[in-house]
């Protein structure tokens, strides 16, 4: 009983050192994330009083760009036509929500209330199988959770060209949350480094916006704008 004894102590010790290390660990995440939000890159970049508007937009776990379906020389409704959404009345609405992401945490987390420990670790770990969340809507108005940008001509190209490159050949795609959203087979690989908030500010660091130089969190993007 006694070298039991022994042995269950030193398993629980193990186990304390592990959940510090990944207290740790998490804690040291979150502040490199903050840290990278806050320092600027094209810091000189300031908003034009005319151009085309786009928003950010955060459900409180992804971030996605909202961009007019025509502007700027730019019409999105041959990439996704509203023949692909539950119900192709949608089309009707003139903007398009983006994001990027990893397959199983998309699927299978659409509200925080959908979060599962196994998803983000699965995520964490790395993953190539990505989708683009494509939502046909109105233009938004803004408000704590979603942000209006305003970029010169030559900028949304850019930064269309990114999104665009993020979306698979292969135009393969899967059912949406509901009857104006679907997912299309993207590419990228996903992981604690590049997140679906970081794509996001990576998209708009292309396009040359003064974003933080890393923004794996909601945060790290629309406290810029």
């Amino acid at each position: 009983m006694i070298r039991y004894g022994g042995r269950t102590t030193m398993v629980m010790r193990w186990v304390q050192r592990a959940a510090m290390l990944l207290v740790l660990a998490g804690l040291g995440y979150a502040a490199a994330g903050l840290i990278g939000g806050a320092v600027p890159a094209n810091a000189a970049w300031r908003a034009p009083a005319k151009g085309v508007r786009i928003y950010v937009e955060s459900n409180g776990i992804h971030v996605g760009l909202v961009v007019p379906k025509v502007a700027a020389g730019i019409d999105w409704r041959g990439i996704a036509p509203g023949a692909d959404l539950a119900d192709p009345r949608y089309a009707g609405y003139d903007h398009l929500a983006i994001g990027w992401g990893e397959r199983a945490f998309y699927l299978e987390t659409a509200t925080w209330a959908d979060l599962k420990l196994r998803t983000i670790l699965a995520a964490a770990r790395g993953s190539d199988a990505t989708l683009m969340h494509v939502e046909h809507v109105p233009a938004p108005r803004t408000g704590p959770d979603v942000r209006s940008v305003v970029l010169r001509p030559e900028e949304y190209r850019r930064l269309v060209a990114y999104i665009r490159a993020s979306f698979a050949p292969a135009h393969r795609r899967d059912r949406g949350y509901g009857a104006n959203d679907v997912f299309y087979a993207g590419r990228g690989h996903y992981s604690a480094g590049r997140t679906c908030n970081a794509w996001a500010g990576d998209a708009l660091r292309f396009a040359g916006v003064r974003i933080g130089r890393w923004t794996p969190f909601p945060m790290t993007v629309l406290a810029w704008f």
